[in-house]
């Protein structure tokens, strides 16, 4: 078996990191997009990403951008694309300067473009990399894509970036997996597999924006992700090494905090709490990031999750470490502090309301 890798270093931070982040009003994170431009149609996809946006921000915008995070207190820049992040021509020369800055850095790619030369470029560069992957079946990969061949191309993808030394101590590999009706059957021995080969399971929760809304033959009943989130913490209980963990939402073995200490500046600019919360506070082509996420009634309220969350969330037993899903909250119910709707430990504790049972 592989060397397990601790998916709440590798992904998110300490209670203390975030507590001196919080007193000091900084960012220990960013989530950063390239283009909306995309070679997938993922049915699933937030942003329904495929062609680029008009006037993105160019090479020196994002670099301003990640030294104003880094002046923030943030330690690590999460290279998302709002479409695919290997489309962005400047990337190599986007991680050359988080490297120069001292930065960590993750990569979340489709892994279709991923060759033997660009999986080498990013692990002497210690980038850790979430290659999507959704299915050990080509034609489900594949419809799940929305494009055919998808699944042997990010298979190869991945191939190279074992071949190249991931999973490595300094820059782990993760598969990122949208739980839906057409792969649920398959995640455990998904997980499996990921743990035994020393890979982080990244197994999320579908949020209900973009594509996603058009099909919504995606979904799962609460019952059914229930079960097989407690399926999956079976599994790692019966793993030497794995760290336990609570069964709830959003993403299987991690508690999301990002609201606490990250924001994402989107394609344009655009400042948002997070891809789920997607309403722009303020534009770094207008603002600078400081007065941007000091000034925001939002990101206030964000900060101050535990105290602000309604509903159910704040009755819950795992108040203290969790708050839910805010992308659902905010995509079902236009209330980003508002109990999340999709969460079946919410359905427990309020059997009789209507809304969290339909």
């Amino acid at each position: 078996m592989g060397k397990t890798l601790d998916i709440t270093d590798r992904l998110g931070f300490t209670d203390q990191e975030i507590e001196e982040c919080l007193k000091s009003r900084g960012l220990l994170s960013i989530e950063l997009e390239f283009t909306k431009r995309c070679n997938l149609k993922c049915l699933y996809c937030y942003s329904g990403a495929g062609n680029a946006s008009e006037n993105e921000l160019d090479r020196s915008e994002l670099k301003s951008v990640i030294t104003q995070a880094e002046n923030l207190g943030a330690k690590k820049v999460v290279l998302l694309g709002g479409g695919e992040p290997l489309l962005y021509s400047g990337l190599t020369d986007i991680i050359d300067y988080i490297s120069s800055l001292g930065m960590q850095q993750a990569l979340f790619t489709n892994g279709v473009l991923l060759s033997k030369s660009m999986a080498q470029f990013l692990f002497a560069r210690e980038v850790s990399v979430v290659i999507k992957s959704n299915s050990m079946k080509p034609e489900v990969q594949d419809m799940l894509a929305g494009v055919s061949g998808a699944f042997g191309h990010i298979r190869e993808g991945l191939g190279h970036l074992m071949s190249a030394g991931y999973p490595g101590e300094k820059a782990f590999l993760g598969i990122q997996t949208v739980i839906c009706r057409q792969n649920i059957d398959e995640l455990p021995l998904m997980w499996t597999w990921a743990r035994e080969n020393g890979i982080v399971p990244y197994f999320e929760m579908l949020t209900l924006q973009g594509r996603a809304k058009e099909n919504p033959g995606l979904e799962v009943s609460k019952p059914e992700v229930r079960a097989i989130f407690e399926r999956l913490e079976e599994i790692d209980r019966e793993i030497s090494g794995i760290p336990s963990w609570p069964a709830r939402p959003t993403i299987a073995a991690f508690s999301c905090k990002r609201h606490l200490y990250s924001c994402l500046i989107n394609s344009q600019g655009f400042v948002q709490p997070c891809t789920g919360v997607d309403m722009a506070i303020g534009n770094i082509r207008e603002t600078p990031l400081d007065k941007i996420l000091k000034e925001s009634p939002v990101i206030k309220d964000l900060r101050n999750i535990y105290e602000k969350i309604e509903g159910s969330c704040g009755a819950c037993e795992y108040r203290c470490d969790c708050y839910g899903c805010r992308g659902n909250a905010y995509q079902i119910t236009g209330n980003y502090l508002a109990s999340d709707p999709t969460c079946w430990r919410a359905c427990l504790l309020y059997e009789d309301s209507a809304d969290l049972r339909k």
